[in-house]
C-alpha cells in the first residue's frame, strides 16, 4: 500500500471513530415517589423538568430519568430505591418525605435532592436549613406543620362547630411530628379533635364513618401521598357525609374540595428541578441550603359551599387568594 493511500485510510477511520469518543455518555437521574404516577398531581412532572431544562438539562437529549412510582404502597419504597442505587444514578430526586427516608437509607453518596411537606429538620432528614450536611437537600413545602392554621379557617367558618377530625396516614413519618401540633392548638381553643387513620383505599370510606359516629363537624386533611392521589375519592366521599373539609393542596379544591391552604407544589417541584441541574454540574448537596417556600394560599370553592348550605363569612373570602365558582 502506498504511504497517501495509507494515510487517507487513516484519517478516514479516525473520522469515522471520533463521534462516538465526542459523544459524552448520558448520565441518568432517579425519580423516586410514593405517587401512583405522574398523573397524581397534573404538572408535577412538567414543572420539574422545566426546572432542569433551566440548568441545560432536557430528558432524551443529555440526561435519562429512571422513574419509580410507589403506587401509593410505603413498603415497596426501599426497594424501589435500591433499584436506583443498583442502577448507578447520579441523583436521585424524591418526590415526598416517605420517597425522601427510603432514598436516604439506601444510599450515603448518591445525591438526594427531596420536596417534603414535612419540616426535614425536625425528622432528621438534615442537619439544619442552611447547611444540610451528608448527601442530601431539597425543598420544604410547609404542608404539614399548617395543621393549626386549617384548624383555625375551619373553627371561623363553623364557629358553633365543637368537635373537628384530623385525617393521617399512620405510616407516614411527617405524623408522629406534625399531628399533635393540630391536637395541641385543638386542646388550646377548647375544641375535640378525633384523629382518623387511613393507609389503604379500603380505609378512608372506614374512617368517614368513624367520623359521622364520633360526631365529628369538619375534616382536616393531613398531607400524605396517599390522600394526593386519591384526593377524588375524598372530595367524593366528603359531599357523600357532608362534610366541611379542608384539604393540604389547591388540587383538591379544583376537583370539587371545599377549601385547601397550602404552598402551590408545582413551583417548588421546578426548584427541584433547578437543584438537580446544579448537582450534575457540581454542586455538593451539603452546600445548597433547603428551600423553604414562603408563599401560602388559600383556596375556596364557593360552589361547594352552597352544595354544603354553607355561607362564607366576608372576612374569609376576602384572605382567599383563589376563588373557584
Amino acid at each position: 500500500m502506498r504511504r497517501r493511500e495509507f494515510i487517507t485510510l487513516l484519517g478516514g477511520a479516525a473520522a469515522w471513530v471520533s463521534p462516538a469518543r465526542a459523544e459524552e455518555p448520558r448520565r441518568v437521574i432517579g425519580f423516586l415517589s410514593t405517587q401512583a404516577s405522574s398523573d397524581a398531581i397534573p404538572g408535577v412532572v412538567a414543572a420539574f423538568l422545566q426546572g432542569l431544562k433551566g440548568t441545560g438539562f432536557i430528558e432524551g437529549n443529555n440526561i435519562g430519568i429512571e422513574w419509580r412510582w410507589a403506587e401509593g404502597q410505603y413498603n415497596r419504597l426501599p426497594s424501589l430505591a435500591a433499584e436506583l442505587v443498583s442502577r448507578g444514578v447520579a441523583v436521585i430526586v424524591a418526590f415526598d418525605a416517605p420517597a425522601a427516608f427510603a432514598a436516604k437509607a439506601a444510599t450515603k453518596t448518591i445525591p438526594i435532592v427531596f420536596v417534603t411537606g414535612a419540616d426535614p429538620v425536625k425528622t432528621g432528614l438534615v442537619d439544619s436549613f442552611s447547611r444540610p450536611g451528608g448527601n442530601l437537600t431539597g425543598v420544604s413545602v410547609l404542608l404539614s406543620i399548617l395543621g393549626p392554621k386549617r384548624l383555625e379557617l375551619l373553627r371561623e367558618l363553623l364557629p358553633s362547630t365543637s368537635t373537628f377530625a384530623l385525617l393521617v396516614n399512620p405510616n407516614n413519618p411527617n405524623v408522629a411530628a406534625d399531628a399533635p401540633e393540630t391536637e395541641a392548638a385543638a386542646k388550646a381553643i377548647g375544641q375535640r379533635l378525633e384523629v382518623l387513620t387511613a393507609s389503604t383505599d379500603g380505609d378512608l370510606e372506614a374512617a368517614f364513618t368513624t367520623m359521622i359516629r364520633h360526631q365529628a363537624g369538619a375534616l382536616i386533611v393531613m398531607p400524605d401521598p396517599l390522600f394526593v392521589s386519591r384526593r377524588e375519592q375524598l372530595v367524593v366521599l366528603a359531599a357523600r357525609y357532608a362534610v366541611p373539609t379542608i384539604y393540604p393542596v389547591r388540587e383538591f379544591t379544583e376537583n370539587g374540595g371545599l377549601m385547601s391552604y397550602g404552598t402551590n407544589l408545582l413551583e417548588l417541584d421546578q426548584q427541584a428541578g433547578t437543584y438537580v441541574g446544579k448537582i450534575l454540574k457540581g454542586a455538593k448537596p451539603a452546600d445548597l441550603p433547603v428551600q423553604q417556600s414562603i408563599r401560602l394560599e388559600l383556596v375556596i370553592n364557593l360552589k361547594t359551599a352552597k352544595a354544603l348550605g354553607l355561607t362564607i363569612p366576608p372576612t374569609l373570602l376576602a384572605r382567599a387568594d383563589d376563588v373557584i365558582e
